[in-house]
C-alpha cells in the first residue's frame, strides 16, 4: 500500500505499514494511541479510530499523517552521508538517544549520549539553527527526538536513516551490531 492509497478505510496495522511515524504523528497532534486509554487495535480503520477520539473530520486527519511522513523523509540522512560530514569536519551536534546500555555496547565516535541535562541545555542554550544529527538503534526513536527538537524551534535537525545498525553495515562494521538490546531499543 502506497501512501496515497491510505483512506480512510485503512486499517491502522496497513496504514503503520506505510507510514511508521504515525502513531507518534497521531499522538502528538491528537492523543491517539499513545497510552492504554488512547490506545486502538491493529484491525481497526482510521475512521473508526478517528470517531472513538471524537475526531469527524478523518481527511484532516489523513492530511496530517501524510505531513508527518513528508516532514520524517525530509529529516533522515544516510550513513553515507553522515560519514561524509563528519570526515569533511562538518560542525554538527551528533547526539545519541539510545540508552545508557546500548551505547556501552557500540557508538559512533563522537556521538554524545543524550541525557535529561544535555537535552535540558540543548534547548535552553543552543542556537536553533545548531546542526544536529540524532541517531538510535534503527531510527524510530531518533526520528521522534528529531521530531521533538524541531518543535522547540530547531531548523537544521536530521535522523539517522537505519539508526546505528545501518551505520555498522553500510560506513563502519567496527562497530559491534547488536540485538534484544535494552527495552526500548528501537
Amino acid at each position: 500500500m502506497e501512501t496515497d492509497r491510505i483512506t480512510k478505510d485503512s486499517t491502522m496495522q496497513e496504514i503503520l505499514e506505510v507510514l511508521p511515524g504515525a502513531q507518534r504523528a497521531l499522538f502528538s497532534r491528537y492523543h491517539i494511541g499513545g497510552c492504554s486509554s488512547c490506545g486502538f487495535q491493529p484491525t481497526e480503520t482510521l475512521e473508526q479510530v478517528c470517531r472513538s477520539h471524537n475526531i469527524w473530520d478523518v481527511q484532516e486527519v489523513l492530511a496530517y499523517l501524510q505531513q508527518s511522513h513528508e516532514r520524517d523523509e525530509k529529516v533522515q540522512i544516510s550513513p553515507e552521508e553522515l560519514a561524509r560530514a563528519l570526515r569533511t569536519g562538518q560542525k554538527l551536534q551528533l547526539l545519541d538517544v539510545r540508552t545508557p546500555e546500548e551505547y556501552r555496547i557500540a557508538r559512533i565516535e563522537g556521538a554524545r549520549l543524550v541525557t535529561e541535562a544535555l537535552a535540558q541545555e540543548a534547548v535552553e542554550q543552543w542556537p536553533k539553527d545548531t546542526s544536529i544529527v540524532v541517531h538510535c538503534h534503527v531510527g524510530e526513536r531518533s526520528l521522534a527526538a528529531a521530531s521533538f527538537l524541531m518543535d522547540q524551534g530547531f531548523t537544521n535537525v536530521r535522523s539517522l536513516t537505519g539508526g546505528i545498525d545501518a551505520w555498522s553495515q553500510r560506513v563502519d562494521p567496527a562497530v559491534p551490531r547488536y540485538v534484544g538490546a535494552p527495552a526500548h531499543s528501537k
